[in-house]
């Protein structure tokens, strides 16, 4: 009898080591799950509502609800400018839609500067800034950086043609004109829609209104070219220009001295009715 009781004891106390070593586990797994769960939930990043092209937009199409899906975007990371409920990029106090200024990929955000506002024309009108003119300049695959100019590229003008008649004779003058000037179409295209090279015929650029008369003048009386400049680049080239004969490295000609003509003195006398000049040394 005490055998069999032994025996009970001795699997009771077994099985109770091992009811605790599972209870153990499980203890274990929950806190592990538990951790897992708090470190997820710390990484959960808050988002909100952003309106985005639900295909690819181009520029001058007319922009409609079935264009644009809400997706959620990390509040972190929004650009500037974008549209976050439906109502605000399409009011409903308005039929007037909206048009694309830049072209957009799907998925890409829709934000201010890529749309015109209700109702505005997708023209040069609504990209140039206030004070400013469009002014076009005629180009060819040489003046035209070969093809390579965009929408929105910045470019310097340069000016060449003869000044002979202005500042003498110095034979062929190339001068920087104006710096860091904004295109704002190529041809007829005024969106960022191009591909590849594009032989350009007229390159529409923004300028103040003095500057519209000075480049009209300029391309009247000699030849404009375009260099472009870096999208970086925030500097602004100082004034600047060569002549032939500074290109070849021969200076400037030097004024040929004027003769000094002697200087001749004379008294007048008179004979009767005819008055006589009689020159005589100059005493001064």
């Amino acid at each position: 009898m005490r055998a069999v009781f032994g025996l009970v004891l001795i699997v009771g106390v077994a099985l109770a080591g091992g009811a605790v070593m599972m209870a153990q586990k499980y203890i274990s797994a929950h806190k592990t799950a538990l951790a897992q769960a708090n470190m997820a939930r710390q990484d959960i990043v808050p988002t909100t509502n952003v309106m985005v092209a639900a295909r690819p937009l181009r520029y001058g199409e007319r922009l409609n609800k079935e264009d644009v899906l809400k997706v959620k975007w990390p509040e972190n990371a929004l650009p500037e400018g974008v549209f976050t409920e439906v109502p605000v990029l399409f009011p409903e106090n308005t039929e007037d839609n909206r048009f694309v200024l830049r072209a957009m990929e799907k998925g890409e955000a829709i934000m201010a500067v890529k749309v015109t506002e209700p109702g505005e024309d997708a023209g040069l009108t609504s990209q140039l800034e206030r004070g400013m003119r469009a002014f076009a300049i005629r180009v060819d695959v040489s003046s035209g950086v070969s093809g390579f100019l965009r929408p929105g590229d910045r470019v310097d003008v340069i000016w060449t043609g003869n000044v002979g008649e202005v500042e003498g004779s110095r034979g062929e003058v190339s001068r920087l004109i104006r710096s860091s000037v904004q295109i704002i179409a190529i041809d007829q295209i005024a969106g960022g829609d191009l591909t590849g090279a594009n032989i350009a015929r007229t390159v529409t650029v923004s300028v103040p209104p003095a500057d519209v008369l000075a480049l009209e003048l300029a391309q009247q009386t000699g030849r404009l070219s375009l260099s472009l400049v870096g999208a970086e680049d925030d500097t602004l080239a100082s004034a600047l220009e060569i002549n032939q004969r500074s290109l070849l490295g021969l200076g400037e000609i030097e004024a040929a001295p004027q003769p000094v003509e002697e200087k001749v003195c004379t008294i007048r006398t008179r004979r009767g009715a005819e008055v006589m000049e009689i020159p005589i040394p100059c005493t001064n």
